[in-house]
């Protein structure tokens, strides 16, 4: 079954976020991370991650899927901070696609 929301929602996103690199600190969200630099945007991370582990052990499925897109999001942030988009996350997943885990890990070595 197609996805409903359409697979290009994280590159619109991205698009946007990308957008905000150029705009004032006080007049968006993402300009004032950006301007703060990494470890606003890293601490954010560390926020959502929490928050999306709580409401996993929670279990309210509405809460999940709502602290899971807070944190999609500021991990979107931090790729175009580093100049990196969604679609290089997807070409590392396509990468991983029918290798084991275990395998996937190994080949990856220490570290």
């Amino acid at each position: 079954m197609a996805d409903p929301v359409g697979a290009d929602v994280l590159a619109r996103l991205a698009s946007v976020i990308e957008a905000r690199k150029a705009a004032a600190p006080a007049s968006s969200y993402v300009a004032s991370l950006f301007a703060k630099g990494d470890d606003a945007i890293l601490k954010k991370i560390g926020e959502e991650a929490t928050e999306t582990v709580i409401a996993g052990k929670d279990g309210n499925p509405a809460r999940i899927t709502s602290e899971m897109a807070d944190l999609w999001f500021h991990c979107l942030v931090l790729l175009a901070h580093h100049g990196l988009s969604p679609a290089d996350v997807l070409r590392e997943l396509a990468r991983r696609e029918g290798v084991s885990g275990h395998a996937e890990k190994a080949a990856r070595g220490p570290g």
